[in-house]
């Protein structure tokens, strides 16, 4: 049984569509889809309300249950003292405190904790400053820290589940489209992620999704922090 978050578009949906070509079943998460699959169930949250999480009402878990934490949200794109209300509330509660909220949700809810994986995306960017992202750089390395946190605990508790914090790369999404169109004013790397694209340095989501399925197939080995980059 797999969870997918953030399926209605860009990488979530090409992970769903990788899922059940192989035949998974899946839950999907979020405010709309376009699937039409006996394998898929769809769950409309909403992640800027974390209370909506509450409310979700999940089939019988059953077998091994992963847990695929990928919507998130980039934020405005400028400086901090130049954004005329910080938006660093939203961006944290839909890229830590929601996904957070709901991995405590349904790991509650599986009863041998050894048969569990969660997989939070996270970014490059938790790990590098980026000028006009700093709700965003802030979001993802609270994201890691939490991931890798979480395993911790586990294990203290003599529970052993599959814990990944993973950088996807860049993605040709929505999201990069949204970061090639910002104003060169306001943010200074506009140029690199406009070559990223010219040169055809960009995963497809279809690609990033393959490299995920095939980290989630390989031994796991204990180390949560991965990038799809590596991964071919």
């Amino acid at each position: 049984m797999y969870i997918v978050t953030g399926v209605s578009r860009g990488l979530g949906k090409a992970i769903v569509e990788e899922l059940l070509g192989l035949n998974k079943a899946v839950i999907g998460i979020g405010r709309s889809h376009n699937f039409d699959n006996p394998n898929f169930t769809f769950l409309e949250c909403d992640f800027s309300n974390p209370n909506s999480i509450n409310k979700l009402v999940f089939p019988k878990l059953v077998g091994h249950v992963t847990l695929i934490n990928n919507a998130g949200v980039l934020g405005e794109i400028k400086r901090m003292s130049d954004q005329s209300s910080l938006d660093l509330d939203q961006v944290l509660t839909v890229n830590v405190l929601s996904p957070t909220s709901l991995l405590h949700s349904v790991y509650s809810k599986v009863e041998n904790k050894n048969n569990f994986t969660l997989v939070n995306i996270s970014s490059g960017a938790a790990n590098r400053a980026i000028p006009s992202w700093a709700a965003y750089c802030a979001s993802k390395a609270a994201l890691n820290m939490l991931t890798e946190t979480f395993y911790l605990e586990e294990l203290e508790k003599e529970n052993h589940p599959i814990v990944y914090a993973v950088a996807p790369g860049v993605i040709d999404t929505d999201m990069q489209l949204e970061i090639r169109s910002a104003d060169e004013v306001n943010f200074s790397s506009l140029e690199n992620f406009k070559e990223l694209k010219d040169a055809d340095k960009l995963f497809s989501p279809r690609e990033a999704s393959k490299r995920l399925i095939k980290l989630l197939d390989m031994p796991f080995t204990g180390q949560v922090h991965q990038d799809l980059r590596g991964v071919d």
